[in-house]
């Protein structure tokens, strides 16, 4: 069994027009499978998918698959350098591009536009093979890296197949019947939870990538015009999309998800009261995971900052401050679930230290009861250590994120000569309007212990993000830091 185009529901790119039949998709993804065929791509052999976000995206996804090869879903964005750090450390047999695609000048590596590409289109599947085996590298998604050395998660066919069932069986066909996706599909969230969960429902899919302030001003529009049903973003999309537009009055949006970043309680309700359904839903997962493995509908309990519930499928655990893994408490998340990863592609000094005993260590701190529900407190590698004492910066964006004028705040550590690290806020407020540090550190200290108060604070225009729509928290500290100079 492959992740084939068969019974798949249509694909329409609401900025181009251009739309797929599922039948017409499975055609032109055989198609140009042969076309694949006759470059010799087989089981094992990569190919970078260097486009995203269309009808032709899944069409060439397919086709690899059809083949039992490796899609390698890069970001379109990728300069010249980044695609030949990548290309040189994943060695494809092929980059599938689409029109206009230039920056693939100089590498030793096939481009193909599958597309326009003609040739024989017999499909011949490798001989002795099926296209494949279960176990075998499905899909490579890069989490970082293209400027070094690139970290690519690998799934099977058989974690990512498990994801979407599981998906389906917890979401419902109905719910799925006509999603909208403006989200990046080269990503986890995007590809797999609000595009191939749908389409292996036989939903039908519609795609509006043209990002930021266009998709959050014109979604009220695309929801009601084509009486969407499902949609998931991240947190920072919805802040956006509140500001930007009234809400949909056709009603038809059944279920929301939002995950990839915490959700405060606050931001949770006004998605609710914006949509027009209590089904809004508090998702927890990671690329490793191949998206979402749990989630907390409002309405089934919450809103509250951080609450994740139960797993769909698999189970969890908390490793201690002290080394102990333990079926409840507080400490760091470990994962076990079907849809995990094989491991980092070709880094296993990157693998080891997080797949261990058949548990895979997340980094995020959580809280797990003894029923099985799970709270998210922050990660592991953001916590900043102020004189010994361990503070999670995302409780206090969170918690910032209450003040009437804060839009958006993002916390990370600073050095300090007397306590090693300070809490620093990066502050967007509402409309830009001016906001003095003292004024916000008040509010702090009446509502907060001292010791989580920010002690430096950098009032930005935006807040940077990467093209996820996901704050990296090293990368606006080293921002700030130059604004200091």
């Amino acid at each position: 069994m492959r992740l084939e185009a068969i019974g798949l529901g249509s694909v329409t790119d609401l900025v181009s027009g251009h739309r797929l039949t599922g039948a017409e998709l499975c055609a032109e993804a055989l198609r140009r499978a042969a076309l694949l065929g006759a470059w010799g791509l087989g089981p094992g052999d990569a190919t970078l998918i260097v486009h995203g976000g269309t009808p032709d995206f899944f069409c060439d996804l397919f086709a690899v698959w059809q083949r039992g090869a490796i899609a390698a879903c890069a970001n379109p964005g990728l300069t010249r350098d980044e695609l030949a750090t990548v290309a040189g450390f994943l060695k494809p047999k092929a980059i599938l591009a689409a029109e206009g695609f230039a920056h693939g000048q100089g590498l030793a590596i096939p481009i193909l536009e599958l597309k326009r590409e003609r040739g024989n289109t017999e499909l011949a599947l490798p001989a002795g093979r099926s296209g494949g085996g279960l176990d075998d590298t499905a899909l490579l998604l890069f989490t970082s890296g293209t400027t070094g050395a690139p970290k690519g998660v690998a799934h099977s066919y058989r974690s990512i197949l498990a994801r979407l069932a599981l998906n389906r069986a917890h979401i419902g066909a109905a719910d799925l019947a006509r999603t909208l996706c403006v989200l990046p599909t080269h990503f986890g969230h995007g590809l797999i939870g609000n595009c191939l969960t749908p389409l292996f429902a036989g939903g039908d899919l519609y795609l509006h990538g043209a990002g930021g302030l266009a998709t959050a001003a014109a979604l009220p529009r695309l929801i009601d015009d084509h009486a969407i049903t499902f949609m998931s973003s991240v947190p920072s999309f919805w802040k956006i999309a509140l500001k930007a537009g009234k809400a949909p009055r056709s009603g038809s949006l059944a279920r929301v998800h939002i995950g990839s970043a915490p959700l405060g309680a606050d931001l949770w309700r006004r998605v609710m009261g914006w949509s027009g359904t209590d089904r809004v839903v508090n998702m927890y997962g990671i690329t490793e995971t191949a998206n979402w493995v749990g989630g907390a509908s409002a309405a089934e309990g919450g809103p509250e900052d951080g609450l994740i519930g139960r797993l769909w499928g698999g189970q969890a655990a908390i490793l201690t401050e002290d080394g102990r893994q333990v079926a409840h408490g507080e400490g760091e998340i470990l994962l076990q679930t079907p849809s995990l990863m094989q491991g980092y592609w070709q880094r296993p000094d990157l693998t080891n230290p997080v797949l261990r005993e058949g548990w895979f260590h997340t980094g995020d701190i959580g809280r797990l009861d003894a029923s099985g529900c799970l709270r998210l407190v922050g990660r592991q590698k953001d916590e900043i250590n102020r004189a010994g004492m361990k503070i999670n910066p995302a409780e206090i964006d969170l918690f910032l994120e209450r003040h009437p004028q804060v839009a958006e705040a993002c916390c990370f550590a600073m050095a300090d000569d007397i306590s090693g690290e300070v809490v620093a806020a990066a502050v967007r407020t509402v409309d830009n309007v001016a906001l003095a540090p003292a004024e916000l550190r008040s509010w702090c200290l009446e509502r907060i212990r001292r010791e989580l108060v920010p002690e430096r604070w950098f009032l930005l225009p935006e807040i940077p993000k990467t093209d996820r729509g996901k704050i990296n928290r090293t990368h606006i500290r080293i921002h700030c830091e130059g604004l200091k100079r």
